[in-house]
This record gives structure tokens, C-alpha cells and sequence, in this order.
């Protein structure tokens, strides 16, 4: 009998059901080992050696493998084909003294399904030491500068902060476009607009000439230019002087990757890049799609053939191109994995898999999205038609253009944000029925905050993390304060975030810069590949960087100094001072540790008088994950608290606050009363 191992029960349950009786499939609960909490863990005098220990909530799974290593003539170690994968399986080995021991042997496959798993044990291969060696250089990286950098923010700010590698690169992004937004200065322009009215449609036309030259985007900047443009073509006769058709084509998406599967995500569904990997992580594991973890776009003939079936047969044979559709990443390092993301069944919908598979809905709602993406994928482009018209009034030329869907090919399946501009039939030196000449205001607006989605695309286009490590990286800066999300669900950074920030680039330039990041990403590809040595790359980083540690706590001045206020200790009558935390500043008392009394800095306006204690003040307050809601300075005397923004206006039914929604919606607090503004009831 036989020990197969992979990472999750899940995953195990539906191995065994394809493998049978002469199989043990049990999971391994991913990693079985790791570096010690409480130490460095890695001998750097001894080129950089890792000291692995088991982690309590491992040390049962552990026994529970031995046990069943006493039943078994072979192990088969099936843990995902990445690295952390093929580490696993490392550790494994390391951990239950299999070799000398018990054969073993690694398969690795990218769909969970019978023939799948058959398939991958005829096939079997060594471990990838490369592999490992990357996974291991990258743990071993992190825990050296979060090790090492960690205290020097607690001497230099405050206690309980921590930096990262890659974290504290992404931190410093959202500042950057913070910075950005705060030193942005709109610039104004006007556009003159003709409106014309012919067989009952009306349609705009834009000025786009003068003389015969361009007019440039800010070439119109008062409304005392545009008014003279206006004036100047009063009486004028606006005839049809050219008419372009032509007809273009738009092309299907590829299939998802793991981080353009997190991006679409965020924005179709409004799912944070943590929740995406949670679901598809349950997907995968129930055999529906292929490993969620790839950066490559790569697709089986077999799924293409399954794809194309289904689109004839559903669609139409005009909806297939009449070729496999293939797609190349533009991913700098893509590799790790055989396939994009897919469906394991091409053929089925989301309803039907939510039935057979009992799917909930979010897990049915990833499915569905994966599921388009990648049946558009093969189908047929879309044909859109753009008519083009240049219209003569004066010495101006203005411009119409209208688009329409000719065909709609993969936008059947997977809609993409297109708007039907129609245009009446027009003829060459026809003359056109002016209704209005208007000068528009426009101005130039600021960058947008990132979203969890814009973010990752920056970071993988600027090659830093890997595809299994962007949802880690947004969640640990959300979780350590650094940047936290508005009301429209956009990032910030915090007070402290921004503190921690200026202190890294100002003495550890490298640790933040784009580019250094980039390139460790490039170096931990070339270990993988066996191009380059692990301990090579960890001696070239650590002893500059150790030097400069040094170096930085003797002449960096501390950022926590305490600041005097003229408030007084309502414990025992000392000055207050303002401090620093993880969680930015507060009031402290001057006599710590003596006296411990402290309190928040109020740094919300207020918006109206608490209902419940009628002294304190409701103000916007955030959850420790970052979540806004809205609650009573008198905290904790007052725990008087709503998710939902006070309008400063009471309810004309009951008394109580109005508040609006998410959805813009106004409507009572109180979940007794039935209120909403329109007069509609709950």
C-alpha cells in the first residue's frame, strides 16, 4: 500500500476517491516545518543554515504521517508544483527521516482529476532541489530583514512595528501616490461642442481643427478664448466634409494568471486579493479548476478541444476563430506552473458545477468568472464598425465619431465595457442643422489611490513578489497598519505608515527601491533554475546590509520623542505628551510608568452629538483590519457604534440618527424603524 501526501484535506478527500484501497492519501496541512519564532533561526557563520523546527500544531499531523509510514511500502509526496510545493515536500522527506528509510518519490500535476493524478504516478521525479533552494533563499531573506530591521524601528519609532522585504516596497508605493495626489495641481481647458439634430438623433461633434492644425489638449485654457471661438463661428454653415468607415476587430482576453485572477476579482466582484486565493485555493482542491498559483498562460490542446466543442454547440460555429488561441505572458520571470487558470471541465457552467459540487456562492461566483474568462478566451473576436466624420464650419474643423457591434463574438460570454455611439446616415457636403455650440470646462484630475487590483499589477510589473505572494503582501500591510482603505475601498497610507516609510528610504534606500527588489526576484529565479547559489545571494545581501543596521542605530535619531501638550492627566494631574505606537499617536501620561493612564488622539471631525450619552461626539474610527465605522469618543464609558455614516439629521418617524449606506441609500439607524428618505419602507 501506498502513502500519498498532499497539502489540504480537502485535497486528499478528492485524490482518494480517484486513487482507491491501495492508497492512503493524508494531508500534511502545508508547511511542517519552519524557522523558530523567537530567534533568528539561521547560522549566518555557517553560510546562512536555516535551523528548522516543528511547529506545535504540526507535531500531531506529524505522528498521524508515521503512523501511517507503517502501513505503507512506498510515499508518494503530491504537494503543489510550485516552490512552496516542492519545499514542502523537502521538509517532508527531512521530517520523517525517509531516506534510508521508505522509497519515495514526487509527482506533480496542474488539474486535480483521475486522469490527472493516474497520469502523474506513471510519471514520477526527484525533488527539485533548485527549487527548494529558491523557496528556502526567499524565507531566509524576509526573516533576516524583518529579524534585524524590526528593532531598529522599535528604537527609532516605536515598539510592536515590523518591516518586510517586499511589504515595505509595497508600503512605499501607496505613499508615493499619496504624495502624488497631495501635489497634484489641476490644469484647466475647454473643448467646444456642436450638437446636431438630424432624423430625430442627435449626435456630438468635437472641435479638432483650426486652420488645419490640430488644437491641442490645453490649447483653449479660459472661458474668454472659448467664448471668442463661439462668437467667430456665429452664422457659420457646418457641412459634411469627409466620411471614414472602417471596420475593427476586438480580441479576447487570455485566461487568468494568478494576479490578473486577483485584479478582476477586486473589481468585477469587489473581493480582496486574500478572499480570491481562499476561494480558488477550495476550487482547486475539489477538482474544479486547474493550480490558482501560475503566472503562465499556457493551455493543454485538450482543454482548447473541450472549449471549442462547447462553443460550437452552444454558441455556434461562427463563435469559434477556427484555430487554438494561444497567448504569450508579459510577465518579466514567468514560470512554476504548466497552465493558466481554467476550468478542469470546460463544458460546465457555473450553475451545474454549484449543484454537483455543492458549491456556495462565493466559491460559484470565482467559478463563474473563471469559467467566462477562459471560454472567451477561445472564441471568436468581436467586429465593431467606427464611422469617423469631419465636419467644415469657417476655417474649424469638428469631429464626430460613432461605433457600433457588428458581431459580438467572446463579448457574449465575458462583456467588456463598450458603449454604442450611433450616428444618422450622412452624406459627403451635406449640410447639418447646428442646435447648440456650447464651451465645455474641463480639468485635469489627480492619479487615483491604488486599489487592492492596481496594486498588484504595479507590483508585478515592476517584477516584485510572485504570484503567490501578492495576496500575503496586501493583507500583512493592512494588518500591520501601515496602509489602510478609504470609504471607496481605495488604499491609504497611515500616520505610522508613513513615519515607517520615511525612516526606511531615509536609511535603507535599497530595502525600498523598486528596482533592488526586482532584481532579488530575478536572483531567486536564477537559484530556482540552478543558475545561481543560494548562499551566494544571501552573503552579497546581508553583510552591507548588517553594516548599515549598525551604522544607522548610532546616528539615526529617534522619531518618538515625546511632544508637550498643555492637556493634564486626569489620574494624577501630570502633563500629558503625545507618543508613538504601531497604531500612530496618542496621549500619554509624563509620569509612565508610574502612572499608565493614555488616550487617543481625536483626529476625526466630529459629526454629531452621540444619541446614547449625549456628551461624546460620533467620529469616524477604524477597526484593527482597517474597516471604518463610526463610533462615540467616550469610548469605552460609550460603546454607542454604526457601520453605516451619520448624516447629522434624525429620523422624522422615531428620533433616530440617518444614516447613508454603501449604496448611497438614506435610511434610519434604527433597525426597528422602516424609514428611508424616498418614503419606501426597509
Amino acid at each position: 500500500m501506498d502513502l500519498v501526501v498532499v497539502e489540504s484535506p480537502t485535497k486528499s478527500n478528492t485524490i482518494q476517491k480517484f486513487l482507491g484501497k491501495n492508497y492512503i492519501v493524508k494531508s500534511c496541512f502545508g508547511h511542517i516545518r519552519d524557522l523558530p519564532k523567537r530567534e533568528l533561526g539561521v547560522d549566518i557563520e555557517n553560510n546562512f543554515k536555516p535551523k528548522y523546527v516543528i511547529p506545535v500544531k504540526a507535531r500531531k499531523v506529524i505522528k498521524t504521517l508515521k503512523d501511517a509510514l507503517e502501513k505503507s511500502s512506498n510515499v508518494i509526496l503530491a504537494t503543489d508544483q510550485d516552490r512552496e510545493g516542492e519545499s514542502i515536500a523537502w521538509h517532508l522527506v527531512e521530517a520523517l527521516k525517509l531516506k534510508n528509510r521508505i522509497p519515495y518519490k514526487r509527482i506533480v500535476f496542474s488539474e486535480i482529476t483521475e486522469k490527472a493524478i493516474k497520469n502523474a504516478l506513471k510519471n514520477p521525479r526527484e525533488i527539485d532541489i533548485n527549487l527548494v533552494n529558491a523557496q528556502q533563499a526567499r524565507r531566509i531573506l524576509d526573516r533576516l530583514v524583518g529579524y534585524k530591521l524590526s528593532p531598529f524601528l522599535w528604537k527609532k519609532i516605536a515598539r510592536g512595528l515590523s518591516a518586510g522585504r517586499v511589504q515595505s516596497v509595497a508600503v512605499k508605493l501607496v505613499v508615493d501616490r499619496e504624495n502624488e495626489i497631495k501635489e497634484f495641481v489641476a490644469k484647466k481647458y475647454w473643448t467646444i461642442n456642436a450638437l446636431f439634430l438630424k432624423d430625430k438623433i442627435e449626435f456630438e461633434a468635437i472641435l479638432a481643427k483650426e486652420d488645419g492644425k490640430p488644437i491641442e489638449k490645453f490649447q483653449i485654457t479660459t472661458k474668454k478664448d472659448a467664448d471668442k471661438i463661439i462668437k467667430s463661428l456665429k452664422g457659420a454653415e457646418y457641412i459634411v466634409k469627409n466620411i471614414e468607415k472602417k471596420e475593427t476587430t476586438k480580441n479576447p482576453l487570455p485566461p487568468f494568471t494568478t494576479s490578473t485572477l486577483q485584479q478582476e476579482a477586486g473589481i468585477r466582484l469587489k473581493f480582496s486579493a486574500k478572499k480570491t486565493m481562499v476561494l480558488a485555493q477550495k476550487l482547486y482542491e475539489k477538482g474544479i479548476i486547474t493550480y490558482h498559483r501560475t503566472d503562465s498562460l499556457n493551455l493543454s490542446e485538450t482543454s482548447q478541444q473541450s472549449a471549442k466543442e462547447f462553443i460550437e454547440s452552444q454558441y455556434g460555429k461562427n463563435y469559434w476563430p477556427g484555430y487554438f488561441r494561444k497567448f504569450k505572458t508579459k510577465s518579466k520571470n514567468a514560470q512554476e506552473a504548466h497552465e493558466a487558470i481554467r476550468p478542469v471541465y470546460p463544458n460546465r457552467q457555473a450553475e451545474k458545477i454549484k449543484l454537483q459540487k455543492k458549491l456556495d456562492t462565493q466559491e460559484t461566483r470565482i467559478y463563474d468568472l473563471i469559467w467566462k474568462r477562459f471560454i472567451a478566451s477561445q472564441m471568436s473576436e468581436a467586429k465593431v464598425m467606427l464611422t469617423q466624420v469631419d465636419i467644415a464650419a469657417k476655417n474649424f474643423i469638428f469631429k464626430a465619431s460613432g461605433q457600433t457591434l457588428k458581431f459580438d463574438g467572446f463579448l457574449k460570454v465575458y462583456p467588456l465595457k463598450f458603449e454604442e455611439r450611433y450616428l444618422p446616415n450622412l452624406e459627403n457636403k451635406e449640410k447639418l442643422t447646428l442646435k447648440k455650440l456650447i464651451g465645455i470646462q474641463h480639468s485635469t484630475q489627480p492619479p487615483a489611490r491604488y486599489s487592492e487590483a492596481s496594486l498588484i499589477k504595479t507590483l508585478e510589473k515592476q517584477g516584485i513578489g510572485r504570484p503567490s505572494t501578492y495576496a500575503s503582501i496586501l493583507d500583512t500591510i493592512q494588518q500591520r497598519n501601515y496602509v489602510v482603505k478609504d470609504e471607496n475601498k481605495k488604499l491609504m497610507p497611515t500616520e505610522i505608515g508613513v513615519l515607517t516609510d520615511k525612516i526606511l528610504r531615509t536609511n535603507f534606500p535599497e530595502i525600498v527601491d523598486v528596482k533592488f527588489t526586482s532584481k532579488m526576484e530575478e536572483l531567486l529565479d536564477l537559484i530556482a533554475q540552478g543558475k545561481e547559489s543560494k548562499e551566494k545571494v544571501l552573503e552579497s545581501f546581508y553583510f552591507p546590509f548588517e553594516k548599515n543596521i549598525e551604522e544607522k542605530l548610532k546616528t539615526t535619531l529617534k522619531q518618538s520623542a515625546k511632544e508637550k501638550t498643555d492637556k493634564v492627566c486626569p489620574k494624577c494631574g501630570a502633563p500629558l505628551v503625545v507618543k508613538w505606537s504601531k497604531y500612530g499617536k496618542f496621549y500619554s501620561c509624563s509620569n509612565f510608568p508610574k502612572c499608565k493612564y493614555k488616550e487617543p488622539i481625536k483626529k476625526a471631525e466630529s459629526i454629531v452629538k452621540c444619541p446614547k450619552c449625549e456628551t461624546g461626539e460620533i467620529i469616524e474610527k477604524r477597526t484593527k483590519s482597517g474597516k471604518i465605522f463610526y463610533g462615540c469618543s467616550n469610548y469605552p464609558k460609550c460603546d454607542f457604534a454604526l457601520w453605516d455614516r451619520p448624516t447629522g439629521k434624525t429620523c422624522p418617524k422615531c428620533g433616530a440618527l440617518l444614516v447613508k449606506t454603501k449604496r448611497g441609500q438614506i435610511k434610519c439607524s434604527n433597525k426597528d424603524c422602516d424609514f428611508v428618505e424616498n418614503g419606501e419602507t426597509n
